[in-house]
């Protein structure tokens, strides 16, 4: 039994895979062997760096490499002078250094004649608040809105600021009874018009819309604008402190009609130096209007040369013919005081335009004249709607333009409609046609060629530098015209672009038209234009 025991155990330590020190119980079985036999060969399976999950297997290794940042620090100093004198590089840069240098004067040659080539822009003329767009004259305060005054005025101002109107003419609004001389107060607001505080309070709202306000300062708006001769010298300094005291409360100028009566009077000089002292180009300048009931064209330049006011409103267009309507405003336009010149139908009077062209249909086809005119269109109060004077009172202004149209029905007055409808076209073609005169050089400031006229039509163009150019045509007559617009004075090209036209259908918008032929109907007007080639 000890033999065999020897005996195994020999052959377990000859197979080197028992551990030395290793003792065997002796009374273990078969059994008990194999299993000390098994376990020791499980041991082979190990790794042999150790347990755990990171260890590596038999025959292998890991090492680790630690990472190098490699850096290019380029030429030092020494290598880059060295590099950089060599003859290619020497070359190279020469010929940059020229080609720069040579890119550099062709570039400035080249400014140089796009400066010289450029045509040259002309100066524009000086411009003052009252023609950079139409005047609206409100002669009687109440029957503009409701008996209300100057706040009658006040609640309707952004009404009146749609329609892109530069200046108000107000009154007269002084204290007054018509050829009495003793009630006569220049310095006094009617109080049915309203106070000083309402005033104040319509220059600052109008102010802030760009709107100027002016006072008529007519002292008598009766027979006789300054009474009696025996009189003039005490009313003109009435006239005097009155515009003193209003221009230092806010109002921008002031309006007299019949002044032709007054220019030869010594006193006349004294008013003007209170009204137009001490501006200067920084300042807003105060306006001195003056209405005169002349129609002659030769009148109307003498006093331009000698009254000294600022604009002047006439009868030209208003009491003349066709033909001498036409040779009118040519006379006038060849003055160099165009600027100076105010367009109006019935201004000096006070009627409506409605009322004195006498067609309702025309009222438009006079807006298109007066607001392509060079100089300032003037209108009053209602001109924009068509409004039509009833008897010798004001008529009332209506102001339903802007309401919805009255249902379809058995009650509608279809007559009412079709009135209110003409208003709204006629106040939307004022509309249109005085945003474009602000916008537009050729029609702001630009220079008047005639182009057509005879006894019931007349057109001319309007051009300025190198803008857009304007033609404006218009058949006043009740019978179609032909008008041949092709001019010798100043080249046209053979068509143009219709801008605004009264009857769409009959001449569309954005169509083109031929000079040499525009063809318009009875009572209608077309504003055409071209480019600047």
């Amino acid at each position: 039994m000890r033999s065999e025991w020897v005996s195994g155990e020999r052959d377990i330590f000859s197979s080197g895979k028992t551990r030395t020190g290793t003792k065997m119980s002796k009374g273990n079985t078969e059994v008990d062997m194999k299993e000390v036999e098994l376990n020791e060969l499980d041991l082979e399976k190990l790794p042999m760096t150790g347990d755990g999950s990171g260890a590596e297997k038999n025959g292998s290794v890991k090492l680790k490499v630690p990472d190098e940042d490699i850096k290019f620090t380029g030429l030092s100093k020494e290598e880059l002078m060295k590099v950089a004198g060599t003859p290619g590089w020497v070359r190279t840069r020469w010929v940059l250094l020229a080609l720069f240098w040579l890119g550099w004067v062709g570039m400035l040659a080249g400014a140089i004649l796009i400066i010289i080539q450029a045509p040259r822009c002309k100066p524009i003329p000086e411009m003052n608040w009252w023609n950079q767009g139409p005047l609206y004259q409100i002669s009687d305060l109440n029957a503009f809105n409701n008996d209300k005054g100057i706040k009658g005025v006040l609640e309707v101002l952004d009404s009146l600021n749609q329609l892109k109107v530069k200046g108000l003419v107000l009154g007269p609004i002084h204290d007054f009874q018509k050829d009495e001389i003793p009630a006569l107060d220049l310095l006094k607001i009617d109080p049915a018009l309203g106070t000083e505080q309402d005033l104040v309070a319509l220059l600052d709202k109008a102010h802030k819309k760009g709107i100027s306000v002016v006072l008529n300062l007519t002292p008598n708006p009766g027979a006789e604008p300054w009474f009696k001769s025996v009189y003039l010298s005490d009313v003109l300094d009435k006239l005097k402190a009155a515009a003193e005291h209003w221009l230092k409360m806010g109002v921008d100028g002031v309006q007299v009609s019949g002044q032709a009566d007054v220019f030869a009077s010594s006193d006349w000089t004294s008013v003007r130096s209170i009204i137009q002292k001490n501006q200067t180009d920084a300042m807003k300048k105060r306006a001195l209007i003056g209405v005169v009931n002349v129609r002659e064209s030769s009148n109307v330049t003498q006093l331009l040369n000698t009254s000294g006011v600022d604009l002047i409103l006439s009868d030209v267009l208003t009491n003349n013919s066709g033909i001498q309507r036409a040779e009118a405003i040519r006379s006038l336009l060849s003055t160099e005081k165009q600027t100076s010149l105010a367009w109006g139908f019935g201004g000096t009077s006070g009627r409506h335009l409605a009322s004195v062209v006498g067609k309702a249909e025309l009222v438009r086809l006079y807006h298109l004249l007066l607001m392509t005119l060079p100089g300032t269109p003037v209108f009053n109060y209602g001109d924009e709607i068509g409004l039509v004077d009833q008897g010798n009172g004001s008529p009332k202004m209506l102001w339903d333009t802007e309401e919805e149209p009255a249902p379809d029905g058995p009650g509608k007055n279809q007559t009412a409609e079709a009135q209110k409808s003409y208003r709204v076209t006629c106040r939307s073609w004022f509309k249109t046609l005085s945003d474009l005169r602000g916008k537009e050089r050729s029609l702001l400031h630009g220079d008047y060629f005639p182009l057509y006229s005879d006894s019931t039509s007349l057109a001319f163009l309007r051009l300025w530098d190198q803008s857009e150019r304007y033609v404006t045509a218009v058949n006043w007559g009740s019978t179609r015209v032909t008008m041949n617009l092709k001019n010798q004075e100043v080249a046209l090209p053979d068509q143009a672009k219709v801008r605004l036209v009264i009857d769409p259908e009959v001449m569309a918008v954005n169509t083109a038209v031929m000079l040499d032929k525009v063809d318009l109907g009875p009572g209608q007007a077309v504003l055409l234009s071209f480019p600047f080639a």
